[in-house]
């Protein structure tokens, strides 16, 4: 491997409300602010892979915006859609025209995924994968949105996280939306 080549780095982004929620108690995301200001095609235009725990790949990853969605919409989905997808399922196997399906060996199959030649890859979700994530020590960037919203119940973003992990901030950005990005690395990467 050259120098100028490092491994694919895989980026945990989404958004968080300020006490810690990723969804509402129903699974409701309304309260999430998209706004141009915020560069997310540009975070698209720098990952090739996207992951997905099947759960969240069933309501998200073949996702149609509507015709009345705004055009930043379309042109995020369509974005979304052109990258490469694996799903990570202990129940559905093989692939569909549209994803890869891991079952097991997470921490073999996502080293080969990092080795590959390619951009980064972004670390969708949901929850549970998240966390089998954390737990193995394969999220390099964590790119964590706070929403300017107190939900008080709903899907926490940390759970059964099984030892401390210690972060280095690498940036802060604050939008006129109020929502704060914070970008952390896991220390070493």
């Amino acid at each position: 491997m050259s120098n100028n080549v490092r491994p694919r780095r895989i980026i945990l982004d989404l958004a968080v409300t300020l006490d810690g929620f990723i969804e509402g108690k129903n699974g409701e995301v309304d309260w999430c602010i998209m706004d141009s200001e915020m560069g997310f095609i540009n975070f698209l235009n720098q990952i090739d892979t996207i992951l997905y725990g099947r759960k969240s790949y069933d309501l998200w990853g073949q996702f149609t915006p509507e015709i009345e969605d705004t055009d930043t919409e379309k042109e995020i989905w369509e974005l979304v859609h052109s990258k490469e997808k694996y799903v990570f399922s202990r129940t559905q196997k093989g692939t569909d025209n549209k994803a890869i399906f891991i079952n097991d060996n997470i921490l073999e199959e996502v080293n080969k995924l990092k080795n590959k030649p390619g951009k980064d890859i972004w670390l969708y979700g949901g929850a549970s994968l998240i966390t089998t994530f954390i737990n193995l020590e394969l999220v390099d960037e964590f790119r964590l949105s706070v929403h300017p919203v107190i939900l008080g119940e709903g899907k926490p973003l940390f759970i059964d996280i099984k030892q401390r992990l210690n972060l280095k901030m690498v940036n802060t950005r604050t939008f006129s939306s109020g929502v704060v990005q914070l970008i952390y690395h896991l220390n070493g990467n």
